[in-house]
């Protein structure tokens, strides 16, 4: 069996166990309640299963706090309550990207993915805050524990489950180029790895005996989620200030060098290039000789947006060309009042 449907069939086993909470909350973003046709839409039924599992993983990690008195478990529990929160902001959001362009918005509303994505970073950092705060705590006046065997079998169960969800909502969130998604299952798996640390936290402490070991690692795993948070809102920020990818610039790039190089076209400029989600907007001038009639010119410009667009399978590529005659100069003696070409070195 392979990974795409290792994945679905975790995900569908979680959702039929927790459907009726679920359909419920998610009503405002999908017009059914059917399970065939939601698994037709594999974003938001991703989303609907994270939901309930962030649930779970709340009631679960309080439960083995309660039993336990462990900082460590606490620590893992308050991770839970900030994830509970995110991934209602990421269900809007999810929502929110998938409307259709209008007059207001003629670009779509993928952008919604880095606020997103920045606010589940920014909660994820304040969560890490709190635990790091906690854990200095409990190294001071030091921790009472009890009964640390029920927390690590709650704490494993619940660990397992957010392992198989967060893979599942990365898996599906990078195959429909749903940055929301991405981010939530990071997040999950960062909950998830916060779990494996509580576990061989609180593990030792069981085993040795001694306490201080619960905040210490509880101070570790802190640490590390606050980098975690920090990543995630620069990924957004990156995003919303539509820093261009590499690699997208260099197959764009080559694509146009071999057009020029075969002869299909004159030259090329004022190259751009966004990602909105899973929409990929480009925007050229292409050079053509300045006696070419229309039609060829139109023709000759439609094939390279084609090889363009089929560069890039998991986008919905837009793309905007600008035909100017290949004697630039004459047309344009005072060049483009407009922004510098970025892209102007490969003239």
């Amino acid at each position: 069996m392979n990974t795409s449907v290792l994945c679905r069939c975790a995900l569908l086993l979680v959702f039929d166990h927790f459907g009726v909470f679920s359909v419920f909350f998610f009503d405002i973003s999908c017009a059914t309640n059917s399970t065939e046709e939601l698994l037709m839409d594999w974003p938001k039924f991703a989303m609907r299963c994270s939901l309930a599992v962030a649930v779970l993983m709340l009631v679960g990690k309080i439960s083995a706090y309660i039993i336990t008195g462990s900082a460590a478990i606490l620590s893992d529990a308050a991770e839970s309550v900030v994830h509970i929160f995110a991934t209602g902001i990421a269900v809007w959001s999810l929502w929110f990207s998938q409307r259709p362009v209008s007059q207001k918005h003629p670009y779509g509303h993928g952008k919604v993915a880095y606020f997103s994505a920045g606010f589940e970073g920014a909660l994820i950092f304040c969560a890490a805050l709190l635990i790091v705060y906690q854990s200095v705590i409990a190294l001071i006046y030091g921790a009472e524990l009890q009964q640390l065997g029920w927390g690590l079998l709650i704490t494993g169960a619940l660990t397992l489950v957010n392992l198989i969800l967060g893979f599942g909502l990365i898996h599906i969130g990078k195959k429909h180029n749903t940055l929301i998604l991405v981010a939530n299952g990071k997040h999950v798996l960062t909950d998830m790895w916060t779990s494996v640390g509580v576990l061989i936290g609180v593990g030792l402490v069981w085993i040795t005996g001694i306490l201080w070991l619960d905040p210490l690692v509880a101070l570790a795993l802190g640490i590390n989620i606050l980098y975690s948070g920090f990543k995630l809102i620069y990924q957004a920020f990156r995003g919303l200030l539509d820093e261009a990818d590499p690699e997208m610039t260099e197959t764009i790039l080559g694509l146009l060098r071999e057009a020029r190089e075969a002869g299909h076209i004159q030259d090329y400029h004022q190259l751009r290039h966004r990602v909105s989600n899973d929409l990929l907007w480009i925007q050229v001038h292409i050079l053509v000789e300045g006696n070419m009639v229309l039609d060829e010119a139109h023709a000759q410009v439609t094939r390279i947006e084609e090889q363009i667009e089929a560069a890039f399978p998991k986008y919905k590529v837009q793309i905007t060309t600008h035909l100017e005659p290949k004697q630039h100069q004459d047309a344009h003696p005072k060049g483009h009042e407009s922004l510098e070409d970025p892209f102007s070195y490969e003239g």
